[in-house]
C-alpha cells in the first residue's frame, strides 16, 4: 500500500498538529504493528475548534441552499477521486477487506450526494390564518454548531451521515473521530476542505474521548450532539446533553434478532445472513446476532451456515480476495473467546470456528454455534464479532417473545414465504429497522433509527434533518 499517513487535527480549515505536540499510536490490527500516529487534542485545541465552528456557522448558515448543495456534490466527487488511497488507509487501520473499504467509500459518497439534494428541500410552510389581516409562517433554521462522536467500525460511514445532515441544514460541525482509525475520516473531511467549504464549517479532533465529550457537550456554543456507539456510553452522553439542554441523536448498540420461519427459503436465508453476519468481521451494529430458527429446519440451516462460514477466506484485508479481515483490537478477540466458551459451557454445540487464527494479528475464525440457551451471555450481550448463535424454536409466538426480550431495538431480520407471517413480524418485532427476506439495506434515503436502548433520532432519510433544525413560528398582523 501507499505510506500510511500521520493524521492531524482539522481546525479553521487547516490540518494542524496538536498545540502541545502530543500524538497517539495507530496500530494495524492485521499485524499488531504501529503504522502511524494521530494528533492528540488538548483543551487549547478544543477551544480553537469551537471558536472556528462558531465563525463557520455564521457564514454557512447564511449560505444559500443551492450553493451548499453544489459544494457538497463537489466534495463527493473529490472523495471518489481518492478512493484507492483512502481505502488502503482504511484497511490498514481498521482491518476490513479492501473490497469492503471501497464499498464504504462509494456508499459514503452517495450519502453526501443525497443529502446535498435534500439541502434544497428543507421546507417551512404557510398556515392559513384565522384573520385576513394576518400571516402565519413556520420556518426551519439550522440549530447551530454540532458536536459528533463516531466509532471505529465504520470510520467513514458513521462520520459522513452526521456531517452531511449538518451541512445540508446549514450547521457547522466538529467531529470527534476514533483514535484507532483516524486517517479515513480525515480523508473524508479533506474532500470538503478541498471543495471550498468555508473555514471552520467542519472540524476534526482526536484525543481522550471523555475529556473531549465533556468539554464539547457542555460548551455553550455547541447546540446539538450526535453519537454512535455503545448503549452505556450513549446513555452517559445523553445525560450530559440533557443537563445542558442540548438536542441529541443517539444511534446505540443492538442485538439483532433473526426469525427464520419453517417455510423460509433456506438458501436465500443462509446467503443473506452470512453476508450480513461476517461483513466487517461481525463488527456491525445491525449485524444479525440472535438466530431464531424453526425447529423443523434448524439443523439444515445451521449446517449450511457453518459450511459457508468455514469456507470464508480470512486474512489481511489488504490482500485481494480476502473475505474477512481481523478484528479491530485484541479486546474483541478476548470477547469472542469468552462468549463462545460460555455458550459451550451451557450446552451449545460448536459447528464451525470457535478459535483464534495464529498468534499475529486479531484473527478469529468465523464461528457458528447452535442450541444456544437464552441464558448464554451471547444471547444477552452484543457479540460485535463473527459469531452466529442459533436457537431453535417451535412456535412463532415464542420466537417473537425472545426477539423482544432484550431492551435493544435497532435492527431485526425475518425470512418467510408467508405473507401472513411477514405481516405478523412487521407488526410485532420491536426494532427500528426490520428487513424481511434480505440483509441490511441502509440506503441514505431510508431512516436509520433505533428504539428502546438502541437510541433515538434518525441517521438517514429526511427524518435525519429534523434534529439539525429549529422550527419557528412567525405570525404577523397587517398594521399599515
Amino acid at each position: 500500500m501507499t505510506t500510511y499517513p500521520d493524521t492531524k487535527l482539522l481546525i479553521a480549515g487547516k490540518f494542524v498538529d496538536a498545540a502541545q505536540g502530543r500524538q497517539i499510536d495507530v496500530v494495524n490490527p492485521a499485524s499488531g504493528v504501529v503504522i502511524g500516529r494521530v494528533a492528540h487534542a488538548g483543551l487549547e485545541d478544543l477551544e480553537a475548534a469551537v471558536a472556528a465552528a462558531q465563525r463557520g456557522f455564521s457564514v454557512w448558515s447564511r449560505t444559500p441552499a443551492v450553493d451548499r448543495s453544489r459544494l457538497m456534490r463537489k466534495a463527493a466527487e473529490l472523495f471518489r477521486r481518492d478512493m484507492e488511497s483512502t481505502a488502503q488507509a482504511l484497511t490498514a487501520e481498521q482491518g476490513k477487506p479492501l473490497a469492503e473499504a471501497r464499498g464504504e467509500i462509494e456508499r459514503s459518497a452517495d450519502i453526501i450526494e443525497w443529502f446535498a439534494d435534500e439541502a434544497q428541500r428543507v421546507y417551512g410552510r404557510i398556515v392559513p390564518s384565522r384573520s385576513t389581516s394576518s400571516m402565519q409562517m413556520v420556518v426551519k433554521d439550522p440549530v447551530g454548531p454540532v458536536a459528533a462522536f463516531t466509532p471505529w467500525n465504520f470510520p467513514i460511514n458513521q462520520v459522513v451521515r452526521k456531517v452531511s445532515a449538518a451541512l445540508a441544514t446549514g450547521c457547522s460541525i466538529i467531529v470527534k473521530a476514533p483514535e484507532e482509525t483516524p486517517a479515513a475520516p480525515a480523508a473524508l473531511l479533506k474532500a470538503f476542505v478541498e471543495a471550498g467549504l468555508p473555514d471552520g464549517v467542519v472540524g476534526l479532533v482526536y484525543g481522550v474521548p471523555s475529556e473531549i465529550s465533556e468539554f464539547l457537550i457542555a460548551h455553550p456554543a455547541i447546540r446539538k450532539i450526535s453519537f454512535t456507539g455503545s448503549t452505556a456510553v450513549g446513555k452517559h452522553l445523553a445525560s450530559l446533553a440533557g443537563k445542558h439542554m442540548k438536542r441529541a441523536t443517539m444511534e446505540l448498540g443492538g442485538h439483532a434478532p433473526v426469525i427464520v420461519a419453517a417455510d423460509a427459503d433456506i438458501d436465500l436465508a443462509v446467503s443473506a445472513l452470512a453476508a450480513a453476519k461476517f461483513r466487517n468481521a461481525g463488527q456491525v451494529c445491525v449485524a444479525p446476532t440472535r438466530f431464531l430458527v424453526h425447529r423443523d429446519i434448524a439443523a439444515e440451516f445451521a449446517a449450511a451456515l457453518a459450511r459457508t462460514a468455514s469456507g470464508l477466506n480470512v486474512g489481511n484485508g489488504a490482500t485481494e480476495g480476502v473475505q474477512m479481515g481481523p478484528l479491530a483490537n485484541p479486546r474483541r478477540l478476548s470477547a469472542m473467546q469468552e462468549l463462545t466458551e460460555n455458550a459451550h459451557a451451557q450446552g451449545a454445540k460448536l459447528l464451525a470456528g470457535g478459535e483464534r487464527i495464529g498468534s499475529t494479528g486479531n484473527y478469529w475464525m468465523p464461528t457458528v454455534i447452535t442450541d444456544v440457551p437464552s441464558t448464554a451471555r451471547i444471547f444477552n450481550d452484543e457479540p460485535f464479532g463473527p459469531v452466529a448463535a442459533i436457537q431453535p424454536y417451535t412456535d412463532l409466538e415464542d420466537a417473537i417473545t425472545e426477539a423482544n426480550r432484550l431492551p435493544y431495538g435497532l435492527a431485526g431480520y425475518g425470512f418467510t414465504r408467508s405473507l401472513k407471517t411477514a405481516h405478523v413480524l412487521a407488526q410485532r418485532v420491536a426494532v427500528g429497522m426490520l428487513w424481511l427476506n434480505q440483509g441490511a439495506a441502509a440506503h441514505p434515503e431510508l431512516p436509520f433509527v433505533g428504539i428502546g436502548d438502541s437510541g433515538y433520532g434518525s441517521e438517514g432519510g429526511p427524518e435525519a434533518l429534523e434534529a439539525y433544525l429549529n422550527t419557528r413560528l412567525i405570525s404577523s398582523v397587517n398594521a399599515w
